[in-house]
């Protein structure tokens, strides 16, 4: 089990039905990721909406490697995201650590 931490800003009201389950695949299947490859400590779940963004992530301190090959479940969000107007970004260098961004249109 990897601890994991909660950085939520306040949202001034609910998302698209469709922008909100964009946004908990994200952090499902990141969390997915965090606890069967990463090999991390610890790990951070954040929330941020902002000028008609909400952006979700997760960052972990572990072992890196995370990328968008055909066939992972990574490729199936950057698909789910592009399909509501969205984008995935993945930063996640050998030796770590990884953050996985989704920036979602949400007037």
């Amino acid at each position: 089990m990897v601890p994991a931490e909660l950085d939520a800003g306040p949202l001034d009201h609910r998302p698209d039905a469709a922008v909100e389950t964009a946004a908990y695949f994200v952090v499902a299947e990141s969390l997915t990721n965090v606890a069967k490859h990463s090999h991390a400590h610890r790990c951070v779940i954040g929330l941020r909406h902002a000028e008609g963004t909400l952006r979700v992530w997760v960052a972990d301190d572990g072992v890196g490697g995370a990328a968008l090959a055909k066939g992972h479940g990574l490729r199936g969000l950057d698909d789910r995201l592009h399909a509501v107007g969205g984008r995935l970004r993945i930063t996640s260098p050998d030796e770590g650590p990884t953050t996985i961004t989704a920036e979602l249109p949400c007037p």
